[in-house]
């Protein structure tokens, strides 16, 4: 209840800013921008058009911007978290966002990537966003989340890979997708629930150089490899934000790159939402990475925030890596110099696009309508009601606890299910500092758990005593540190001793933020102690040893896999990760996760981390299951189940325009389980000079099926999943390709070839305009929101077809939604009238929008 007083304490604060700014609109008629008969994005362009540059400024900055009170504006916090959970929000000024606390914590990212499931990420993002509206301030503040993180884990020594969705470019779009969906939330009554920020693009995949490194590569991998997610996901499931990293890409600070914001998110992949900085990554410009564009001398205060902000950059995260500057105190000067940039002329009209993209969201949200008619706002208030202020509900712990077992990987097996008797002796012992610790590590950005928290959580030990003891009330179930006191580096003697008269052992090893973090990476995929040797000296004396590896990423498993009876493995399970691994080892659940990278052998089988590319060289054996010549310990994909899967009766079809492959899949085992059902294309007839992958990801899907149950599968992909970057375009080769029906990346089951011949030719795709006032561009100016009453506008539209190519088109059809305002004359538009306006271009199939607003 103490929840819901704080709600209505946020209330009463709020209510007269957004009341007096209604009721003197009541008086002088309706201003726009709380008008909900207009768009999201004309409300937020007439408010922007009533700011002062200070208080445009203001609204720049994550840590808060400022409240505008003469105009309903309240204080807002960007700078929020939620990757695996509602984790930070901030609520504070000048500071970094806190942690909240009990808020539900579910598995990180890379063991969801596990399930291969969209729908469960899609669910869990869902609960997630639920219970944000729930704790951020009035349920409708601070709902701007930097998640999630979409970067590949390319190198597995890299400290933040649990926080990706695997290695692979199409599997990380996929899930990554239904997250966004999920957190954002099907528009109700035109409203997000929340707005999701894909991070870091791009390119960002090393903690050691992250601030101040360069990120090299040919233009066929970043747009093949580093981009390709982010450019998915923004077409299927339109993220709000984008959050640019802190290293360069090719020499160029991402936070000032118009190639990676401008011409390849924006204009090429049709994000339409705003850019946040990596928080002070426009100070590391200057500080960390000392860019000197085209040999223009050291930056400075001004004109690092006219170079990032004229590059798309919207908004500053700050109270990261910073000194006394930042937006909201430099925009001004810096348009008061009229510094010239890789963009044009820094001034105030860049200022105004940035400010109306941050608040086209929060617009979109339901900030500045009446509660009443925001229906997340209402929903929120009702769970908190019948929860009491709770949170951490049980629909959510239920939840946590599901995608905790889908996410449970099975890397070898000759002893599980655990066949408890119901009655009599059965003695277990689960072993390892990481089996019973007195604070569950649940990964990077996880909320704080106090004792409520813990009351709801489950240790391995917890879940497995509890599952044992229930099948056997007369069971023993014992834990044993296995290492020293506070010593994870020497392995307590009697531990491995005493493990020898148990019926079963099962050692729990993992990893913390010790060994990996966001700063931080790995040198080594060894356990961190002893914990290689404690496994296998407890699986020597017990040959019923079950391994279960809790860690950041892939492990050298050589020293005890060849002892152990049976290993598991998950990344960081959330907070009832020992109740869903009792699930799998006693048998109450099938184990169905896979692999979302290729798990190597050692490190020495990787190029060095500061090495972007992925394709094999002389010296180098490529990265990821697509590239990599070498033998990993388990290939990308692979996942073991308690029953087996035949796959019969593969077909093929190319209608020219998709590929289908439809086969028939039977579990043949006495269990019920899911299985994974992949789909990759390869090049048979590729030249060695095109340097081809091996194979790509192209389909999959999960399917349940029962014991002896068969059931038909059918896999689809655009005939455009089969092209590669050449140029400046994507191109599908004519000829053949092999089409594998596999249960791993090496575990093919079918295969098949089709011809294709019939290459689609490219269409227009997405639609951008960067209207101008004829004559702008003489003066430098390459962007505007609002225009003069009488002035010729020039959209200045860019088409990107579907080979991703860049064209200006000959053609335009031209519609604007008030002629009375913005006026269509012919290919160019003129101002008639002060008012809002959104225009439409439409190009073939494909059309776009943009708002102008039209000053006396």
């Amino acid at each position: 209840m103490r929840r819901s007083m704080a709600v209505v304490g946020a209330v009463a604060v709020l209510l007269p800013l957004v009341v007096t700014a209604a009721d003197t609109a009541a008086v002088a008629g309706t201003p726009i921008y709380l008008d909900r008969g207009y768009s999201p994005g004309e409300r937020a362009a007439d408010l922007v058009e009533r700011m002062t540059l200070d208080e445009k400024a203001s609204q720049l900055v994550s840590s808060q911007s400022a409240a505008v009170p003469r105009l309903g504006v309240a204080a807002y916090g960007w700078w929020n978290e939620a990757a695996h959970g509602v984790a930070r929000e901030q609520t504070n000024d000048g500071d970094q966002p806190p942690n909240l606390t009990n808020t539900t914590s579910y598995p990180v990212s890379l063991s969801l990537a596990s399930s291969w499931d969209p729908e469960l990420v899609r669910r869990e993002a869902s609960m997630i966003s639920d219970e944000a509206r729930e704790v951020v301030r009035d349920n409708r503040l601070d709902l701007d989340f930097y998640s999630p993180t979409v970067n590949l884990a390319r190198d597995p020594r890299w400290g933040r890979n649990d926080e990706t969705f695997g290695e692979d470019p199409f599997l990380t779009a996929v899930l990554g997708a239904q997250f966004v969906d999920g957190l954002q939330g099907p528009a109700r009554d035109g409203y997000l629930k929340a707005v999701a920020t894909l991070k870091h693009y791009a390119a960002n995949n090393s903690e050691s150089n992250r601030l101040n490194g360069s990120s090299d590569m040919d233009e066929r991998t970043l747009r093949e490899y580093y981009t390709a997610q982010f450019r998915d996901i923004i077409r299927w499931a339109r993220p709000g934000s984008v959050m640019s990293s802190y290293n360069s890409v090719n020499g160029v600070p991402a936070a000032a790159n118009t190639h990676l914001i401008g011409t390849l998110a924006r204009q090429t992949y049709g994000f339409d939402g705003y850019f946040t900085s990596d928080c002070d990554a426009v100070f590391e410009m200057m500080a960390g990475q000392n860019w000197q564009p085209n040999g223009s001398g050291l930056l400075d205060q001004y004109s690092r925030t006219a170079y990032a902000l004229s590059a798309g950059e919207d908004l500053n995260c700050t109270q990261g890596y910073h000194d006394d500057w930042n937006y909201a105190n430099t925009v001004p000067g810096a348009v008061a110099r009229s510094i010239r940039t890789q963009a044009g002329v820094f001034n105030e009209f860049d200022v105004d696009v940035s400010v109306a993209r941050l608040f086209t969201a929060r617009m979109a949200l339901g900030e500045f309508d009446a509660e009443s008619r925001v229906p997340w706002v209402a929903a929120a208030r009702e769970r908190l009601a019948a929860n009491g202020g709770v949170t951490e509900t049980p629909e959510r712990l239920a939840m946590a606890r599901e995608a905790a077992t889908e996410s449970l990987v099975l890397l070898k097996n000759r002893i599980l299910p655990l066949q408890v008797p119901a009655t009599g002796r059965y003695r277990v012992a689960v072993i390892g500092a990481f089996a019973d610790p007195p604070e569950l590590y649940l990964g990077g950005y996880s909320s704080v758990q106090t004792e409520a928290g813990v009351a709801n959580s489950v240790t391995p030990f917890q879940g497995i005593e509890a599952a044992v003891k229930k099948a056997n009330p007369g069971a023993t179930v014992d834990f044993l540190a296995g290492t020293l006191p506070g010593d994870l580096d020497t392995v307590d003697p009697a531990a491995v001793k005493a493990a020898a008269g148990y019926d079963v052992a099962i050692v729990v090893a993992g990893t913390d933020r010790s060994t990996a973090s966001e700063d931080h990476d790995r040198t080594t995929l060894a356990l961190p102690g002893a914990q290689a040797d404690l496994i296998r000296r407890v699986a020597k004396a017990n040959p019923h040893t079950v391994a279960y590896l809790q860690t950041v990423g892939q492990v050298d498993v050589a020293p005890f896999a060849d002892f152990t009876a049976a290993i598991l493995w998950s990344s960081f399970n959330g907070q009832q990760q020992g109740a869903a691994l009792a699930d799998v080892l006693l048998g109450a659940a099938n184990p169905s996760g896979k692999l979302p990278f290729t798990w190597y052998a050692s490190e020495s089988q990787l190029p060095p981390m500061e090495d972007y590319g992925i394709r094999p060289t002389a010296t180098t054996p490529g990265r990821t299951y697509q590239y990599f010549t070498g033998t990993p310990t388990f290939p990308f994909g692979y996942g073991l189940s308690y029953t087996a899967f035949r796959y019969d009766a593969l077909r093929v079809t190319n209608d020219g325009g998709t590929l289908t492959a439809t086969a028939t899949v039977t579990n043949t085992g006495r269990r019920a389980g899911a299985e994974v059902v992949q789909l990759y294309a390869t090049t048979p007839d590729a030249r060695p000079a095109d340097e081809r992958p091996r194979k790509r990801l192209v389909a999959f899907r999960k399917i349940e099926l029962g014991p002896h149950e068969s059931a038909s599968v059918t896999l689809s992909a655009p005939i455009e999943a089969l092209a590669f970057f050449a140029g400046e375009k994507f191109r599908v080769d004519p000829g053949r390709y092999g089409l594998e029906l596999a249960a791993s990346s090496q575990d093919v089951r079918r295969r098949a070839t089709v011809e294709v011949t019939d290459i689609p030719e490219p269409t227009p795709s997405v639609v951008t305009a960067k209207p101008i006032v004829v004559g702008d561009a003489a003066k430098g100016i390459t962007q505007r929101l609002r225009f003069p009453v009488g002035s010729r506008i020039d959209p200045q539209l860019t088409v990107a077809l579907t080979d991703q190519s860049l064209v200006h088109p000959a053609e335009v059809r031209y519609e604007s939604n008030r002629p009375s305002v913005v006026r269509v004359e012919g290919k160019t538009l003129r101002a008639v009238r002060p008012g809002v306006a959104t225009v439409t271009a439409t190009v073939g199939a494909a059309r776009g929008t943009f708002v102008l607003v039209v000053s006396g």
